[in-house]
């Protein structure tokens, strides 16, 4: 029985499949990439995954770093059978068939029973945060196009995919809070 891997493996088995690398090198390549932005995958989850991707043979051990501060630390790269596993299951359609649930959204479903005054201060704060992360993203995607490897190309998708959605919100929210400047809550039933 093959192993189900998780979206966090993926991304384990993606960054050795680029080259070895041991779980310190492996979490710093996640900061530097800012994966985090668009994986959800822990300091911890990287070692669990490490141990769990071993024991089922889709890791192979490439050597070990000795030296500084800490244990010893085993660098890891990709099998036969994890490249395999990796390439079947990014084959699948499912990938393209799924809806992710913005929480503001959700958050803007129940806001009904929100006080009008909050309502507009958490919309006017996700106008703040969005602008925000405009900023950051915009930095984020020049330092993409300075890199190099063979994320660069998705990189840069992701990252004019993600700008160009926050910017629609952005306008969107305009139209939010003024519908719902002078919505008052439902009367209890």
């Amino acid at each position: 029985m093959a192993t189900e891997l998780t979206l966090p493996d993926l991304v384990v088995l993606h960054l050795l499949a680029e080259r070895p690398m041991h779980g310190y090198e492996l979490n710093q390549e996640l900061e530097r990439r800012e994966v985090r932005d668009w994986a959800g995958i822990s300091r911890p989850q990287v070692y669990y995954c490490l141990k769990k991707l071993a024991a089922s043979g889709y890791l192979a051990r490439a050597g070990q770093v000795e030296g500084g501060p800490g244990p010893e630390r085993q660098v890891w790269r990709v099998s036969a059978a994890g490249r395999r596993a990796l390439t079947q299951v990014l084959g699948r359609e499912e990938w393209a068939l799924q809806r992710p649930p913005p929480p503001f959204l959700t958050w803007l479903a129940l806001s009904a029973f929100a006080d009008p005054a909050d309502r507009l201060r958490v919309i006017r704060r996700r106008r703040d945060f969005l602008k925000a992360e405009l900023a950051r993203e915009r930095a984020t995607l020049a330092a993409i196009r300075s890199d190099s490897g063979v994320m660069v190309g998705a990189g840069v998708l992701i990252v004019q995919l993600v700008i160009r959605q926050w910017e629609v919100e952005l306008d969107w929210l305009s139209e939010v809070e003024r519908d719902l400047a002078g919505a008052s809550p439902p009367e209890a039933g």
